[in-house]
């Protein structure tokens, strides 16, 4: 894949002019930062002549200058392989070079092939034109590995640049017998076929793509050793055992979680380890959570859907308490400081009710009082009616004035009728006399 900021118009033709630096596309894959290539090297020190060649699919091997080639980071080189040469891009040299040799373990003997010549315009044509073949070739491979029935899953096909080899990349769970598949696609394309098997991190590797945190994937830019992801580690951070969120494209775990696991385990040095709830008055706590950078542990009781936080030297207290048997009266200070208050509280507000009571009770007993002293006057001398006698009605005279003498006469002869019923006024008219 080229990129169009190179100054010599691509990586698939003149590689990268600017130290390998290019941030468009994918030359920049498993590519290591040359941070030596400013300085000059001194008269009497010769440059080591072992340099670090890229193929497809980010896999690199270690050549050896013996031609004394001016090569730059990115230059197109055919180099020495088994049966036959092969087209790569020169992705380091010099001294980082010996470096990345004692990181891989790889010795500086003469098994070590070398490199013919810088890449010419035609040793790229027939690369373009063998490349280009590839895609038909996977294809057709797996159809072929339906019709056998294998338990394998065929990833990428690498054709070598003079068309004599080509290596199929495969990955499966168990081992799987291919001779038949190897006579079958030999008679079918003509060349020598070798099959190597990968794990799939690295098919997700070669193939490439977005993790869940929006970057490319580390194993397809940087990460070229997979070390082994437990389920451990998340549950050191806390992280829910989630299949679809704790593994990658690769359907295993993240390689990522391993990044912060020792930041994690250091900060659990300190942390209490509660295997059993916690011995409190309101009854047993039992831990919940636990955030380890803020040094907060959280717990919750039973039939109670909320947690209660405390801090970690807390939490150490109660379980030496626990262990001698004490039951602990709160799980912390302030909540027991706010227990006392709550108490506090109650007590005076029933106090207050009470004096509300006794004072309402003696607002009663004085309006009572008042009542019977100016109702007992009224009743005093007042004569019995003894016959029902009609009373004119003026019109000066108010509508309860029958009322008032039915009360005013103690034992009233009066009938309910006339008791309930108003006395009408009569309003004088200007024809007629006033009528009772």
């Amino acid at each position: 894949m080229g990129c169009n900021s190179c100054s010599s118009g691509g990586c698939s033709t003149g590689g990268c002019k600017s130290n390998g630096g290019c941030s468009t596309g994918g030359c920049n894959r498993l590519n290591v930062f040359d941070w030596l290539s400013d300085m000059d090297l001194p008269t009497s020190f010769e440059e080591f002549d072992i340099v670090e060649v890229r193929f497809k699919g980010g896999r690199k091997d270690f050549f050896r200058n013996n031609n004394n080639l001016r090569l730059t980071t990115g230059d197109p080189v055919v180099v020495d392989v088994p049966n036959g040469h092969h087209i790569g891009y020169v992705s380091l040299k010099g001294e980082l070079v010996r470096l990345q040799m004692l990181k891989k373990k790889v010795d500086n003997s003469e098994e070590i092939r070398s490199i013919y010549r810088i890449a010419t315009e035609t040793d790229m044509a027939k690369l373009e034109a063998v490349q280009d073949l590839e895609s038909t070739t996977m294809y057709r491979a797996r159809t072929i590995i339906q019709e056998l029935r294998l338990k394998m899953k065929l990833s990428d096909v690498e054709y070598q640049a003079d068309r004599l080899k080509a290596t199929f990349y495969y990955s499966a769970e168990d081992r799987v017998d291919f001779r038949d598949l190897i006579k079958k696609l030999a008679e079918e394309f003509k060349i020598r076929i070798e099959m190597r098997q990968i794990s799939l991190r690295h098919e997700a590797g070669r193939l490439g793509g977005i993790g869940s945190c929006g970057r490319e994937l580390c194993c397809s830019t940087w990460l070229t050793d997979f070390k082994s992801v437990s389920t451990t580690a998340a549950r050191y951070q806390n992280l829910s055992l989630n299949p679809s969120k704790l593994s990658g494209q690769c359907g295993r775990l993240k390689c990522c979680l391993n990044y912060e696991l020792e930041t994690y385990l250091d900060a659990l040095k300190d942390i209490p380890t509660v295997s059993r709830p916690l011995q409190l008055q309101r009854g047993e706590a039992m831990l919940q959570k636990t955030d380890i950078f803020k040094r907060v542990m959280w717990f919750g009781f039973k039939n109670d859907n909320n947690w209660y936080p405390a801090p970690v030297e807390r939490v150490k207290e109660i379980l030496e308490r626990n262990a001698k048997g004490e039951v602990v009266e709160a799980l912390t200070i302030e909540e027991k400081a706010e227990q006392e208050k709550k108490v506090e509280l109650i007590a005076q507000v029933e106090s207050n009710l009470e004096r509300l009571d006794e004072k309402y009770r003696n607002n009663k007993k004085k309006k009572k009082k008042k009542s019977k002293t100016q109702t007992a006057p009224a009743l005093v001398g007042v004569a019995p009616a003894t016959t029902e006698t009609a009373v004119p009605v003026t019109p000066n005279v108010k509508q309860n004035h029958g009322r008032s003498e039915s009360r005013n006469s103690g034992q009233g002869n009066f009938k309910k009728k006339q008791h309930n019923r108003p006395i009408k006024e009569s309003r004088p008219r200007p024809d007629k006399p006033d009528q009772a």
